[in-house]
Protein backbone atom coordinates (compact mmCIF):
# COMPACT_ATOMS: atom_id res chain seq x y z
CA UNK A 1 0.00 0.00 0.00
CA UNK A 2 1.51 2.88 -1.46
CA UNK A 3 1.39 6.70 0.88
CA UNK A 4 -0.97 8.21 -1.74
CA UNK A 5 -3.49 5.09 -0.78
CA UNK A 6 -2.76 5.63 3.01
CA UNK A 7 -3.84 9.20 2.62
CA UNK A 8 -7.30 8.49 0.89
CA UNK A 9 -8.38 5.35 3.66
CA UNK A 10 -6.96 7.91 6.02
CA UNK A 11 -9.41 10.76 4.93
CA UNK A 12 -12.32 7.91 4.84
CA UNK A 13 -11.46 7.04 8.05
CA UNK A 14 -12.03 10.62 9.14
CA UNK A 15 -14.90 11.80 7.18
CA UNK A 16 -16.67 8.75 8.58
CA UNK A 17 -15.57 9.42 11.88
CA UNK A 18 -16.77 12.95 11.33
CA UNK A 19 -20.34 11.97 9.73
CA UNK A 20 -21.14 9.86 12.53
CA UNK A 21 -20.36 12.57 14.97
CA UNK A 22 -22.35 14.68 13.18
CA UNK A 23 -25.11 12.35 13.60
CA UNK A 24 -24.57 11.85 17.52
CA UNK A 25 -24.78 15.76 17.84
CA UNK A 26 -28.07 16.07 15.17
CA UNK A 27 -29.74 13.53 17.19
CA UNK A 28 -28.69 15.22 20.30
CA UNK A 29 -29.94 18.64 19.76
CA UNK A 30 -33.03 17.08 18.25
CA UNK A 31 -33.83 15.32 21.69
CA UNK A 32 -33.27 18.69 23.73
CA UNK A 33 -35.45 20.90 21.39
CA UNK A 34 -38.31 17.65 21.61
CA UNK A 35 -37.68 18.02 25.77
CA UNK A 36 -38.11 22.19 25.77
CA UNK A 37 -40.99 21.65 22.89
CA UNK A 38 -42.15 19.58 25.39
CA UNK A 39 -41.97 21.83 28.58
CA UNK A 40 -43.09 24.98 26.71
CA UNK A 41 -46.08 23.09 25.36
CA UNK A 42 -46.88 21.94 29.00
CA UNK A 43 -46.08 25.73 30.53
CA UNK A 44 -42.77 24.30 33.03
CA UNK A 45 -40.44 26.03 30.76
CA UNK A 46 -40.02 28.80 33.32
CA UNK A 47 -37.38 29.67 35.12
CA UNK A 48 -36.23 27.43 38.72
CA UNK A 49 -37.81 29.00 42.00
CA UNK A 50 -34.75 30.13 42.95
CA UNK A 51 -33.90 31.73 40.54
CA UNK A 52 -36.76 34.39 40.25
CA UNK A 53 -36.51 37.41 41.39
CA UNK A 54 -32.84 37.46 41.26
CA UNK A 55 -29.90 39.35 39.82
CA UNK A 56 -28.53 37.40 37.05
CA UNK A 57 -25.33 39.11 37.43
CA UNK A 58 -24.44 39.11 40.97
CA UNK A 59 -27.27 36.65 42.56
CA UNK A 60 -28.41 38.99 44.87
CA UNK A 61 -32.28 39.08 45.85
CA UNK A 62 -34.21 41.71 43.96
CA UNK A 63 -36.28 44.18 46.12
CA UNK A 64 -39.06 45.99 44.62
CA UNK A 65 -39.34 49.54 44.53
CA UNK A 66 -41.93 52.36 44.35
CA UNK A 67 -40.64 54.92 41.99
CA UNK A 68 -42.83 57.76 41.12
CA UNK A 69 -45.65 55.13 41.30
CA UNK A 70 -43.78 52.98 38.89
CA UNK A 71 -42.55 49.47 40.77
CA UNK A 72 -39.15 48.58 39.80
CA UNK A 73 -37.17 45.33 40.81
CA UNK A 74 -33.73 46.67 41.98
CA UNK A 75 -30.53 45.02 42.41
CA UNK A 76 -29.25 45.91 46.04
CA UNK A 77 -25.42 45.72 44.78
CA UNK A 78 -26.27 48.28 41.94
CA UNK A 79 -26.56 45.75 38.74
CA UNK A 80 -29.23 47.01 37.39
CA UNK A 81 -33.12 47.63 37.65
CA UNK A 82 -36.26 45.19 35.73
CA UNK A 83 -39.48 46.59 34.96
CA UNK A 84 -42.83 44.77 33.88
CA UNK A 85 -43.64 45.67 30.70
CA UNK A 86 -46.94 46.94 32.04
CA UNK A 87 -45.07 49.63 34.45
CA UNK A 88 -42.84 50.89 31.05
CA UNK A 89 -46.68 51.51 29.33
CA UNK A 90 -47.63 53.42 32.44
CA UNK A 91 -44.08 55.56 32.13
CA UNK A 92 -44.68 56.11 28.32
CA UNK A 93 -48.08 56.73 28.95
CA UNK A 94 -47.20 59.97 31.53
CA UNK A 95 -44.23 60.86 29.57
CA UNK A 96 -45.57 60.69 25.87
CA UNK A 97 -42.66 63.42 24.43
CA UNK A 98 -39.60 61.07 26.13
CA UNK A 99 -37.98 59.22 24.11
CA UNK A 100 -39.52 56.06 25.83
CA UNK A 101 -42.83 57.58 25.44
CA UNK A 102 -42.49 57.94 20.83
CA UNK A 103 -40.95 54.69 21.05
CA UNK A 104 -44.46 53.12 22.13
CA UNK A 105 -46.64 55.51 20.62
CA UNK A 106 -44.46 55.83 16.84
CA UNK A 107 -46.86 54.84 14.21
CA UNK A 108 -47.08 51.24 13.71
CA UNK A 109 -45.90 50.01 10.01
Amino acid sequence: MGDDDKDRFGEKLRQKEKAEEDRFYAERDKEALEKLRRKRATGTAKAPEHARNQCPQCGERLTTVDEHGVKVEECPAGHGLWVAHHEIETIARRERDSWLGRFFYRPKR
